[in-house]
C-alpha cells in the first residue's frame, strides 16, 4: 500500500502553544507545524512569519491580542514559501520586510509555490478563499536592517546569513534577550524540508553565521523551542548533520553510477533511525534528495516545484 502524497492525510489539528519568551516576546509553537513570533516594541508590534491564510494568521492574532494590543507595524518574513507568507493580509502591517531574493523568488515562482504546497499541505491552508492572492514585501535589503524598537527594548536586527533552506533566508536578533528567530534555517526536533535548498552552502558558511550569534535560545522554523546554549547547538548541530548526510549518501550513489530512486534509500537508510519519528520526515525526504541529487549534477538553482512535479517525484520514489 502508498503511502499517502506528502503530508495529504494529516488531517489532525495540532496542540497549539504560545510562550512569552522574555518581556513582550513571543512564539507560537504547534507539535511540528509553523512557528511563528512576535516582538512588542514601546508602542507597536513585530511579527515574525504569517502563516498560510489570512483565516489562520487572525487565529493567532487573537491569541497575541490576550498579551497585547499594539498594533502590527512590522510583518517579517523569513522567506517565500506559501505556508510562511500567505496569510499576511490578516496583520495589516505598515511595513512587510523580506530579503531582496525572496521576493525575486516569489515573481520567479510564487503561484507555482502556492498550488504545491497546498496540495502537501491542505490541513494549514485554513478558508484558502481568503488568500488574496500573492504577498509581496514593501521593503526588501541585502545584509541587514536594524529596527528600533524603542523605550528600552533596543534593537530587532534583521539578517541575511547566505543562501540556505532558499535563496533568500532571514533571521531575526533580539540582542537584548540573546534570542534568534531563524527561520527554517534551523529546525529543532522537525526534519527538514530543503527542497530549495543550497545544501553544501547551508550546512557550511550559513549555518557558521547562525551559530556566530551565540543565541541562548532558538526559534526554529517548526518544532520546539531550544533554550540555553546546549539546547541551541544542538539544533544547529542537528540541521548541519541531516544536511550532511544526504550530501554523504546521494553523493556515494552519484559516484558509483546509482539511481535518484537508489539515492533515496540509501538517505532514508541513514536517517530514519535518528530523524523518522520526527514532523514531516516521510513528507520531505523525496523532495529533499531530488534536490540534492540536482545540486551534486551541477543543476545551480532549484528547479520550480509544481503541483505536477511534486507528485511525479514522489511517485517515481515510491516502494
Amino acid at each position: 500500500m502508498s503511502k499517502p502524497f506528502a503530508s495529504s492525510a494529516d488531517l489532525t489539528e495540532k496542540k497549539r502553544s504560545l510562550e512569552e519568551l522574555a518581556d513582550g516576546v513571543y512564539v507560537l509553537t504547534a507539535e511540528g507545524d509553523p512557528n511563528v513570533g512576535a516582538i512588542e516594541g514601546e508602542d507597536f508590534v513585530v511579527c515574525f512569519e504569517a502563516l498560510a491564510t489570512p483565516v489562520a494568521a487572525r487565529e493567532w492574532l487573537a491569541m497575541l491580542r490576550e498579551h497585547t494590543d499594539k498594533p502590527v507595524k512590522y510583518l517579517i518574513l523569513s522567506h517565500y514559501h506559501a505556508v510562511r507568507v500567505l496569510g499576511a493580509s490578516a496583520f495589516d502591517a505598515d511595513v512587510v520586510i523580506a530579503h531582496d531574493r525572496t521576493r525575486v523568488l516569489i515573481a520567479e515562482r510564487g503561484g507555482q509555490d502556492w498550488a504545491s504546497e497546498y496540495s502537501r499541505m491542505p490541513r494549514l491552508f485554513k478558508d484558502p478563499d481568503s488568500i488574496p492572492g500573492l504577498t509581496w514585501p514593501t521593503q526588501t535589503f541585502t545584509d541587514t536592517v536594524t529596527i528600533d524598537l524603542g523605550g528600552v527594548r533596543g534593537d530587532l536586527v534583521l539578517t541575511y546569513c547566505g543562501r540556505g533552506h532558499t535563496e533568500g533566508d532571514i533571521v531575526a536578533w533580539l540582542p537584548e534577550h540573546q534570542i534568534l528567530f531563524a527561520g527554517d534555517l534551523v529546525e529543532a526536533q522537525a526534519a527538514l524540508y530543503t527542497g530549495d535548498a543550497f545544501h553544501r552552502e547551508w550546512s557550511t558558511t550559513t549555518l557558521n553565521r547562525v551559530a556566530a550569534f551565540r543565541a541562548e535560545t532558538i526559534i526554529g522554523g517548526r518544532g520546539a523551542v531550544a533554550r540555553g546554549r546546549a539546547a541551541v547547538d544542538a539544533a544547529i548541530a542537528q540541521t548541519r548533520h541531516f544536511l550532511q548526510v544526504m550530501l554523504r549518501e546521494v553523493g556515494e550513489v552519484q559516484s558509483r553510477g546509482g539511481t535518484l530512486r537508489d539515492a533515496f534509500r540509501a538517505a532514508r537508510a541513514a536517517l530514519v533511525d535518528q530523524y523518522g519519528g520526527w514532523p514531516i520526515f516521510e513528507h520531505c525526504l523525496p523532495f529533499d534528495v531530488a534536490r540534492v541529487w540536482d545540486e551534486l549534477s551541477g543543476i545551480e538553482r532549484p528547479a520550480i516545484w509544481t503541483a505536477e512535479r511534486d507528485r511525479a517525484v514522489w511517485n517515481a520514489l515510491q516502494d
